[in-house]
């Protein structure tokens, strides 16, 4: 059975479409799946943000196909691995589980690349184009940790 990771943001259209694609394209399919939700249901069914999208390809990733919809505490059941893209998400994740065990499927994404500072992705929403390249390049390089990790665990 395959391994399930699920990417959260606030929105769905930046920041975790992004996680969703990176990890994605560093995982084999055949033992991985990878989704990505939001925490508010502002964007459900809507494609991720165009800046989102044009990141992705200049780096030769394909995200336009997602559509953005929203976090339930359906997803405790379903995923095995859940990653918040900032403390506000990570908490609005926890408050839905129901159990320890369900807490425990919850982490923030970069604390994989800073251990234990829990440091945000910040949010490129309401910025210029390069803010979406930087959290392109952080992501990329977390998700790179992330990925050998899995794959580790899970091989």
């Amino acid at each position: 059975m395959a391994v399930k990771i699920l990417m959260v943001c606030l929105g769905n259209i930046c920041r975790s479409p992004l996680a969703e694609g990176l990890l994605a394209a560093k995982l084999p399919k055949d033992k991985f799946i990878v989704d990505s939700a939001g925490t508010g249901n502002y964007h459900i069914g809507k494609q991720p943000d165009s800046r989102s999208i044009a990141t992705a390809k200049k780096n030769g990733i394909d995200i336009s196909n997602q559509r953005g919809r929203q976090f339930s505490s359906n997803d405790f059941e379903e995923f095995d691995y859940i990653f918040a893209m900032d403390i506000s998400n990570f908490d609005n994740i926890i408050s839905l589980a129901k159990n320890e065990a369900q807490k425990e499927k919850v982490e923030l994404i970069l604390n994989h690349l800073f251990p234990g500072d829990n440091v945000d992705v910040p949010d490129p929403y309401y910025g210029l184009q390069n803010g979406f390249d930087m959290v392109y390049e952080m992501l990329d390089e977390t998700c790179e940790i992330v990925a050998k990790k899995l794959i580790e665990k899970h091989s």
